[in-house]
């Protein structure tokens, strides 16, 4: 278990003997399958709290029935509710719960070489008992502590440079930096990255004509980071816990071996970071960019469904 403050670079990885390269398997221990999220530790969670100064609450989750029609062949939630009189239940069918705003669990995406985090086997990623990797481990422990916004759509809107929103505008690792000095914070090890490029927003602007076009995958672009080895040095080397973004992918929409590949076999096969996508950050950006302070309390209870691959983040922001 590595001791806090000494975590290993990333060209000092793998950080086990044995691991595949560029990994962090087997950090935390052989049977890990909470990933980066042990890096919450209560003493980093207790000082996060701190945080909480107004009780201003900014809750990150988008309406479950956007993006419509839903992207990636994904289904469309469908909703009855059922009873009479003064009582009612109702009945969710056809749920994705990645179709909205989303966690990706540690099996969601593997290495294509190397396979899922920590050496979990497909065999193993079954939903049922005895299942491993899912995302009911960090339902059952918890996940709070400090979060960062990069409002990076914000920031490159003020320099001249706005983001296309239609197009596949990869944000490279100086724009992160530069935007990060430019709102003047720092990033901790064991804090939650939040990238916002106004990707909603803009789409919540978009006719009906648009946004099924955006639902032929043969065609979609969307903006996001560009992938590659340094963007997956930069977000190792800050050690958080988790990239989120407000955009489909949290990297730009295609990936493509020219732009780096696919960093989801980074961050989720290698280093057992989360990834949330679709994220709301709209209103928490628009509250940093008025007081200055682009660092929150941040909790989310993602649902505690055995061998989840994916799950709404129910998440917010307290300031």
């Amino acid at each position: 278990m590595p001791v806090p403050g000494q975590l290993p670079s990333f060209d000092q990885l793998p950080a086990v003997d044995g691991a595949p390269p560029q990994s962090a398997w087997w950090l935390f221990g052989r049977d890990d399958q909470v990933g980066l999220f042990n890096l919450q530790t209560p003493e980093r969670i207790a000082e996060a709290a701190k945080l909480v100064r107004r009780g201003a609450m900014f809750p990150l989750n988008w309406d479950l029935e956007l993006p419509s029609p839903p992207l990636y062949g994904r289904g469309g939630l469908r909703h009855t509710i059922l009873g009479s009189g003064v009582s009612r239940d109702d009945v969710y069918d056809n749920f994705f719960p990645q179709a909205s705003s989303q966690w990706d669990s540690l099996v969601h995406v593997g290495h294509p070489a190397h396979g899922f985090y920590n050496g979990v086997r497909e065999e193993e990623v079954t939903g049922k008992p005895g299942t491993r990797g899912g995302i009911e481990h960090w339902a059952r422990r918890g996940i709070a502590g400090r979060a960062v916004l990069l409002d990076v759509g914000r920031y490159l809107e003020s320099q001249g440079r706005p983001i296309d929103c239609a197009t596949d505008r990869r944000i490279t690792v100086d724009e992160l930096e530069a935007c990060r000095r430019a709102q003047g914070v720092e990033i901790q090890a064991g804090d939650v990255l939040l990238i916002r490029t106004g990707w909603i927003e803009w789409y919540l602007q978009q006719d009906v004509r648009v946004r099924a076009g955006l639902a032929n995958m043969a065609t979609f672009r969307a903006p996001g980071l560009l992938a590659g080895e340094a963007m997956a040095r930069y977000l190792w080397d800050l050690h958080v816990v988790a990239s989120a973004t407000d955009c489909p992918a949290l990297e730009a929409w295609p990936p493509t071996p020219e732009t780096g590949g696919f960093l989801h076999f980074y961050l989720i096969g290698l280093f057992g970071m989360a990834i949330g996508e679709l994220w709301d950050l709209s209103k928490l950006a628009a509250d940093c960019a008025a007081d200055g302070r682009y660092d929150a309390f941040f909790t989310s209870a993602p649902l505690n469904k055995l061998g989840g691959v994916g799950s709404p983040p129910n998440a917010i922001a307290f300031k």
